[in-house]
């Protein structure tokens, strides 16, 4: 089956459309019943989590004794300078040397053991990406058109692209760093303790005061943040529209309304940014300058406890250094603390997403069908989008294998509505639609769709060569059966002007051929897919008269000896079609051939007059 469907859209300055993903500072709704699902999901990793928890913690912890055994060697020169000054002794270079191999394998150890930890880690929160996309992807499958149509593109896109890469990223960043600042925090508090009780006293006293400080700054620069994200949306959306419509604008001459606009903007945003940056700026300031009091009074209180003996020198340079490494990951854990809150917001989406109303895409009893004839009948079907609003009203018709169906009528009638039911991306409300004397209810939907082929007025071809794009309509077709398709299709002689024939590469947007040639290219994969119900947008109203001729001829080759249905804009290329279905504000008012309906002088008759008038005009 040849499926035409739209390309993404991209949104301003070429990222992603609406619902791009979580914002910055985005909470979920339920943060609890989120990351009790996250767990759920990490479930089956228990004996890797467990696994960084011990490296993590191994990691963090040999590093924590190295300021200390450090210290010993400090204490050590120290000792031996003082004994070498009165003469009683000297240096024991030996015993230094001894603590520093120790020192240094501490080290060497605590960095092999966080690399594992990493490793893992990574790991683990990567297999859960890939599961997750893959749990998507299949979703998407599963899913009813309804959703589709009632979302943006980029909102949907978000959810596989950047929800689950902040999910991945956060939670691999969040769990080793949750692990390492709490075990930091512990035993750097312990062996500060074992140092000096006193010390740790004077040590953290000075913390609240750094922490007050710091919050009445993130308080003032909140606001500021908020209101640099707000207009930084702002002045990207009036960049992207007003490149994208240069043209316009300098037509209409609004060149100056245009600046004026972005430099009101541009002002707020200038305003918001400087001062945001700026407050946050100190806030690595404000904590060197209360570490350093810290630092001051540590360093005052340690001499005069080494003085009397009650610790060594060593200890206060140790001391000294677990008081910068005691702030560090309080700090971290404020980190920690946003980065769940991204993670959870981003799974909250993901799961909103994998929770979504899907279809039964299975029947109950199928109906197996090698082939089909063609034979389509509608009876007394009723349909709305919503079951209080029915858009088509008891209709019946009667299509014969081979014949060929057009439905017209103006834009809005409900022409797609059809299709939608043809295909069963929507069952009818009550009547049936039948293929060969099979309600469609009866097939899977799979199944179903194998015996439609359709050809849209929105072409799709993906890069890749045009011997790959045609083929897509039936991927085990021979080099010779896709040629013959092509001449089938009128594209034959063009593909062989093409630098490379068949072997040239379409790029992302087939871009390099034209819309005229992309439209017998989806042709041409129709014609290969071989299908018995042919479902044809009519796609010449963005062509010339010229190329609109070849399509139609190749048009005609794939109707033969099909059972078509045609939605047509120009009513002059169906009036050889055998029932003609005309549509007003989703009803069927009208219905029979061209001879039949211009008898009857109604609204069929009213449109194909009008069209002639303007083209005899």
């Amino acid at each position: 089956m040849s499926n035409e469907t739209r390309r993404p859209m991209k949104g301003p300055m070429g990222g992603r459309g609406p619902g791009a993903g979580i914002m910055p500072g985005e909470k979920a709704k339920d943060f609890k019943g989120t990351f009790k699902k996250i767990l759920a999901y990490m479930g089956s990793y228990k004996i890797a989590l467990v696994a960084v928890l011990f490296f993590a913690i191994g990691g963090t912890t040999f590093n924590i004794i190295g300021p200390k055994v450090l210290s010993k060697a400090t204490s050590e020169l120290f000792n031996g300078l003082v004994a070498k000054v009165s003469g009683t002794g000297g240096i024991n270079f030996d015993r230094i040397g001894k603590i520093l191999l120790i020192l240094l394998g501490l080290y060497v150890l605590s960095a092999c053991l966080s690399f594992i930890q990493g490793w893992i880690m990574t790991g683990i929160s990567q297999r859960l990406c890939f599961r997750l996309r893959k749990e998507i992807s299949e979703k998407i499958n599963r899913m009813p058109l309804k959703y589709f149509e009632s979302r943006t593109v980029g909102e949907v896109l978000s959810r596989i692209t950047n929800d689950v890469d902040t999910l991945g990223q956060s939670l691999n960043q969040s769990v080793t760093q949750l692990i390492t600042s709490v075990t930091t925090i512990i035993g750097v508090l312990i062996m500060m303790l074992t140092i000096s009780p006193l010390m740790t006293l004077i040590a953290l006293v000075i913390l609240p005061v750094s922490g007050t400080l710091i919050a009445f700054v993130i308080k003032r620069s909140q606001k500021f943040f908020m209101a640099q994200q707000e207009y930084l949306g702002k002045i990207n959306g009036q960049i992207e529209e007003v490149y994208s419509g240069q043209n316009i604008v300098k037509a209409f001459n609004r060149e100056k309304t245009v600046i004026e606009e972005f430099d009101v903007t541009n002002a707020v945003l200038y305003q918001s940014a400087w001062k945001s940056q700026f407050l946050s700026g100190m806030m690595q300031p404000i904590m060197v300058f209360v570490g350093n009091l810290g630092y001051v009074a540590v360093a005052v209180s340690g001499s005069l406890l080494a003085i009397k003996g009650a610790i060594e020198v060593g200890d206060i340079q140790a001391f000294i250094q677990y008081v910068k490494s005691f702030t560090q990951p309080i700090s971290q854990l404020a980190q920690v603390s946003n980065l769940l809150q991204s993670t959870a917001a981003a799974a909250e989406r993901v799961f909103e997403f994998l929770n979504e109303e899907e279809e039964d895409l299975v029947a109950e009893n199928p109906v197996k069908l090698e082939t089909v004839e063609g034979q389509v009948s509608f009876e007394h079907v009723h349909f709305g989008y919503k079951s209080d609003k029915i858009i088509i009203n008891d209709f019946n018709c009667e299509v014969k294998p081979g014949q060929t169906v057009a439905i017209v009528g103006p834009t809005g009638a409900g022409k797609t509505t059809m299709i939608k039911l043809l295909m069963r991306f929507y069952d009818v409300n009550a009547g049936s639609i039948k293929l060969d004397g099979h309600d469609l209810r009866e097939f899977n939907r799979s199944d179903l769709r194998e015996f439609f082929g359709m050809v849209l007025q929105e072409t799709w071809l993906f890069k890749g060569t045009i011997m790959e794009n045609i083929r897509y309509g039936r991927l085990d077709a021979t080099d010779e059966e896709v040629i013959e398709a092509a001449k089938a299709a009128h594209a034959h002689h063009f593909i062989q002007t093409l630098p490379g024939g068949y072997h040239m590469e379409l790029n992302e947007d087939a871009s390099n051929v034209s819309q005229g040639q992309k439209q017998l290219l989806t042709i041409a994969r129709a014609i290969l897919a071989n299908n018995r119900v042919l479902i044809l947008d009519e796609a010449t109203s963005s062509v010339d008269t010229r190329t609109e001729a070849h399509i139609q001829k190749a048009m005609n080759n794939l109707m033969k000896g099909r059972t078509s249905f045609v939605i047509a804009h120009r009513l002059s290329t169906i009036k050889d079609a055998d029932v003609i279905l005309v549509m007003k504000d989703g009803d069927i008012i009208e219905q029979g051939n061209h001879e039949t309906l211009l008898a009857q002088n109604g609204f069929y008759a009213n449109l194909y007059n009008s069209q002639f008038e303007e083209i005899t005009a």
